[in-house]
């Protein structure tokens, strides 16, 4: 394929990513442009955020401890990235700002932090990141609503009963299984009423839609770098102090204290309290790029885009014998780019294999570590708690969907054209012909298979 045709089958995309023109190897020997439709769980860098970091490399050095000019630098860049982060939220004046390594990190850090006798409230369709970090205390699992009037119900109805006892209330924005976003204002405005708080894991609306912790009047916020198209290993969380100052140490060691004595320890208050050690100042600086990347691009414009070409997808999806889609709610409501689907009698995992080997498509299989979510589909629909999920972003364009529609009607009328088996939790081509590159010679050799536990 030409460049020039090339260029015209992305010219849909919003924003241009690292590796969007990539070109891969098919099991046929052919080699196509990759349709990348996995950003919700991991997106490509934005070629702006690449193009920051770069200029900031040559400059890096020690954050908070160095005299000498690349240090200086650094230091300035890291402490800017939190300003940068502090306007993408919409955080309060007296809100902190801390980097994390993601989500997950966030969201164990705000569960260490939590006040004696908290109480902590979420829905059972949340990301592991928002189910287990509460379970080192008192948490309660609302059951699975029916519609977003019956989790408000439930939410008012679980709070009555506590009685006005400490509380917090953990909801996800938008779900990583289904894309659909939450009522997070009306959740806010029913917690506060009986005096909790309200932590938003926005993991997957950061990149869809803005996140206003004022406006929202929500109390915490998590997101990661890498849902933001900032993978270079840096999260967020920000929101209250008084908790987080009153708390232990998220990395206990130095930079987290004021003073050190051979029996004793005094800790600093403020972001530096839970930022022990080196920081991750390139993944700071970049989840900063990013957020002003997006902010720069306007959100109506994405959200416009996003929801084109999800349209697009679940159109094409419903027209295809035997595709089955996956929503909590009816199909009208309010959702981000995020389509989870399943075709009858087919494998998940070896339809993804399959996109990926014979079509160029990068999608997810598996459970999504959503597991009793996708337990209650299975019950309430039938078939398996594993699926396949395709997730869209400002780098997707049209081409991909139909590349997608194109693939699955194909394999769910045929059926795979390779041989398929099972190694390491993952379903592979056998044999698989792909070359591999060489990346400095770090993938020269035999690469070790991953744990089952990766699908989910």
């Amino acid at each position: 394929m030409s460049a020039t045709h090339t260029q015209a089958l992305t010219a849909g995309k919003l924003l241009e990513l690292v590796g969007s023109e990539l070109r891969v190897p098919l099991v046929s020997g052919e080699w196509v442009r990759y349709a990348n439709l996995d950003n919700a769980a991991s997106a490509p860098a934005l070629r702006q955020v690449a193009d920051a970091v770069a200029e900031l490399l040559p400059y890096y050095g020690s954050v908070h401890r160095g005299a000498g000019f690349a240090s200086l630098v650094s230091t300035e860049a890291y402490t800017r990235a939190r300003e940068v982060v502090r306007g993408f939220v919409g955080a309060r004046d007296d809100d902190l700002v801390l980097f994390t390594r993601n989500t997950t990190d966030a969201l164990n850090l705000l569960a260490s932090a939590l006040p004696p006798g908290t109480t902590v409230l979420t829905f059972t369709g949340e990301h592991h990141a928002n189910l287990l970090p509460w379970r080192r205390g008192d948490v309660r699992h609302l059951a699975m609503p029916a519609t977003p009037t019956d989790a408000l119900d439930a939410l008012e109805t679980e709070l009555r009963a506590l009685g006005g006892r400490g509380a917090l209330v953990s909801v996800t924005g938008a779900s990583n299984v289904t894309g659909e976003v939450w009522p997070v204002q009306e959740i806010a405005r029913i917690a506060h009423r009986h005096g909790a708080r309200v932590a938003l894991d926005a993991a997957q609306l950061a990149a869809h839609r803005p996140i206003d912790i004022a406006a929202c009047d929500v109390d915490y916020v998590a997101f990661s770098g890498h849902k933001v198209y900032a993978p270079y290993g840096a999260g967020v969380l920000a929101g209250r102090a008084d908790w987080l100052d009153a708390a232990r140490p998220h990395l206990a060691g130095g930079g987290a204290v004021r003073n050190v004595t051979a029996a004793d320890v005094e800790w600093t208050t403020g972001p530096a309290r839970h930022e022990g050690g080196t920081p991750a100042a390139l993944g700071a600086f970049a989840v900063a790029a990013a957020a002003g990347a997006l902010r720069g691009t306007g959100w109506e414009r994405i959200r416009a885009h996003e929801l084109d070409l999800l349209e697009r997808l679940l159109t094409g999806l419903d027209a295809i014998g035997g595709v089955r889609t996956y929503e909590l709610w009816e199909r009208g409501h309010d959702r981000v780019g995020v389509v989870s689907f399943n075709v009858d009698g087919l494998d998940p995992a070896l339809l993804a294999a399959a996109l990926g080997a014979e079509h160029g498509i990068g999608v997810r299989d598996g459970a999504f570590c959503a597991h009793p979510l996708m337990d209650h589909f299975a019950a309430r629909d039938g078939g398996s708690r594993h699926a396949v999920r395709a997730s869209i972003g400002v780098g997707t364009c049209a081409d991909d969907i139909d590349r997608l529609l194109d693939a699955v009607e194909r394999i769910a009328r045929d059926g795979p054209r390779w041989s398929y088996l099972e190694r390491g939790g993952y379903v592979l081509p056998d044999p698989d012909p792909r070359p591999r590159p060489s990346l400095g010679g770090l993938l020269s050799g035999p690469v070790a298979g991953g744990e089952s536990a990766c699908r989910d």
